[in-house]
């Protein structure tokens, strides 16, 4: 089963990578193809949502068919087709196509670690290995920020995507042999189950709302804005921008193992998820005020961001914590689904917001969305209070 987890957790880093390499592309494409930021904004969008809206069937896939064959054919066909599309594109269109294909590529890789979880080990650790999975995981954070800055540089970056992409279809492969199902389980009444069951359980109502909202910031800073808003206002190269975003993304590595733990240490779930987003809202809030105050002031201020929303492994412990064991992975996937979902909408609405803001000064934009992640990452706080705490 360990041996399983180890080629799922390589398939989850090239979700992380997929999910974050356009910051550093963002020049490379401009110059070579033509797309401006708020195409990328859009394809990053459509990345996420494809992401989400396939959560529902791999849920039922996860259920009925186990990991092993769930992610390794999605990833195969849509990680490795979507990859090969991006490496070719020539146009914006042929990047939001790539895109799609690589968010319907990876949907399933995390959802069927935490499948194994759930089903294979005691549901009192599986707040760490979820924060686990996500932090070695958030190595395809790293490869998608100054690695990929140097590769697109020194190779191309169209070849560099290519080699990925061969790296894909070995995951892939290697998935579908290597990966062990647990034993499926089964209601006490021998019922199915299904969406309808889940939307039943009022105590996940008020959860969504900040799963929704929580990973948004991290994911669209440092997967998209940050590119731009270090070329625009501190005109960093590619190797700047790869420099502040490998800053960026160690800080959501670790925070990810460091919040695993913590459930069992001060006996809460509620209260460290939302302790941490509120930190979160005010690293935010310090990036609105004070946008100019150097390149490194900021990548801290970033990195904050980064480390205190990786909340997304304790939120899905505490959802998971009033799921039926028969709806594993429905449950999981349902809840993954408002947390990508989220990223995608927000994502999109932020290149609006990035657009619609004033030209001059020229940090107006960068405010403006600062503000925007901010704002929605409190309200999800305020009504989060109000949810259920359930610890294992």
């Amino acid at each position: 089963m360990k041996l399983s987890l180890l080629f799922l957790v390589l398939g989850y880093l090239l979700s992380q990578f997929y999910r974050s390499f356009l910051a550093v592309l963002a020049g490379f494409l401009q110059v070579d193809i033509g797309v401006g930021a708020d195409d990328l904004a859009l394809a990053s969008g459509l990345w996420f949502l494809a992401f989400a809206l396939m959560q529902l069937p791999v849920g039922w896939a996860l259920d009925t068919y186990g990991p092993r064959r769930t992610a390794a054919l999605i990833l195969g066909l849509g990680g490795t087709g979507g990859a090969l599309i991006f490496a070719m594109a020539q146009n914006a269109l042929h990047i939001h196509l790539a895109m799609t294909l690589l968010g319907i590529g990876c949907a399933p890789v995390l959802m069927a670690s935490y499948y194994i979880f759930a089903r294979s080990f005691p549901p009192l650790i599986f707040a760490t290995l979820a924060g686990a999975v996500i932090g070695f995981g958030s190595l395809g954070n790293i490869l998608g920020a100054l690695p990929m800055a140097w590769a697109a540089e020194a190779f191309g970056w169209r070849g560099s995507i290519l080699v990925i992409a061969a790296f894909t279809a070995l995951i892939s492969a290697l998935i579908w042999l290597m990966v062990l199902d647990p034993p499926r389980a089964v209601s006490p009444d021998g019922a199915k189950g299904g969406l309808g069951d889940l939307l039943r359980i009022r105590a996940l109502w008020l959860l969504l709302p900040l799963l929704a909202v929580n990973y948004a910031p991290s994911a669209g800073l440092r997967g998209l804005w940050a590119g731009p808003f270090y070329a625009d206002l501190y005109s960093a190269s590619a190797t700047v921008i790869g420099q502040v975003t490998l800053v960026m993304a160690l800080a959501m590595i670790a925070g990810n193992l460091a919040y695993g733990p913590l459930d069992r240490v001060f006996g809460t779930r509620k209260g460290v998820v939302l302790v941490g987003n509120l930190l979160g809202v005010l690293c935010l809030g310090a990036l609105a005020l004070f946008p100019l105050s150097g390149i490194w002031a900021t990548g801290l201020m970033l990195a904050g961001v980064g480390f205190f929303g990786a909340s997304f492994p304790m939120m899905m412990a505490h959802g998971r914590s009033f799921i039926p064991v028969h709806l594993t992975g429905r449950g999981v996937s349902l809840l993954n689904l408002f947390a990508i979902g989220g990223v995608g909408v927000i994502q999109m609405a932020s290149g609006a917001i990035h657009g619609l803001a004033p030209a001059l000064p020229t940090e107006a934009a960068y405010q403006a969305l600062f503000v925007f992640f901010a704002g929605l990452l409190l309200l999800g706080c305020v009504i989060y209070a109000f949810a259920r705490d359930r610890t294992d």
